[in-house]
């Protein structure tokens, strides 16, 4: 028999009546608490928090839905992802879908890289992805390829930055000799870190 916690439960109402309330300063530290609360209390008090006005709010929302998994809760970050106004939030959500396992959110971020033009969700979404180790190398490359032929150094940056990776854990392969290619496409780059980033992954023997 489980023994009673000594910490009382989170009071949901308040938790509600605090998310709902406009000010981020009461609905911040409310969500916050939702991770003491099973995934069934808190996925709606998440998704009441995507509806809120304030983006930071929203942002943590969807962070909160990439801990507490639901189906509810895939539906509105994928909703997210392509329909909020603030490229925060989808950042966020484009976080929290890859938490749900880089085999059922691929369609939906490799989707949302190629049309949202906004630095930051492209390099939320590289960055989620580079990190999946099972993650199938020729995905990165396709990631890779349209991060590199974009107009934001920093997004050519992160795809500079996968390409290394593949050099180095693709090595003696078609795929590896495909991003050693690229990389070395890139030295002559505008932008000084890409130019760093590609010295570092043709420096890999």
């Amino acid at each position: 028999m489980t023994a009673p916690s000594d910490s009382p439960s989170p009071d949901l109402v308040a938790l509600r009546q605090a998310i709902v309330s406009g000010d981020p300063v009461q609905a911040m530290p409310a969500l916050t608490q939702l991770r003491l609360c099973s995934d069934e209390e808190a996925v709606p008090l998440l998704v009441l928090g995507t509806q809120q006005s304030a983006f930071l709010v929203r942002s943590l929302s969807c962070s909160g839905l990439g801990y507490k998994r639901t189906e509810q809760g895939w539906e509105v970050l994928g909703r997210l992802l392509t329909d909020d106004d603030d490229p925060n939030v989808r950042a966020e959500a484009a976080n929290a879908l890859a938490s749900y396992g880089v085999e059922r959110s691929w369609p939906l971020l490799k989707a949302s890289f190629a049309a949202d033009d906004a630095w930051l969700v492209r390099c939320s979404i590289l960055s989620a992805l580079a990190e999946q180790e099972a993650i199938d190398f020729s995905w990165l490359l396709e990631l890779a390829q349209l991060a590199i032929a974009d107009a934001d150094g920093t997004v050519r940056v992160s795809g500079a930055e996968v390409l290394v990776r593949l050099v180095r854990e693709a090595k003696g392969q078609r795929i590896g000799d495909q991003a050693r290619v690229l990389l070395q496409g890139l030295q002559q780059d505008s932008d000084h870190r890409v130019v760093a980033a590609v010295l570092n992954g043709l420096a890999v023997e």
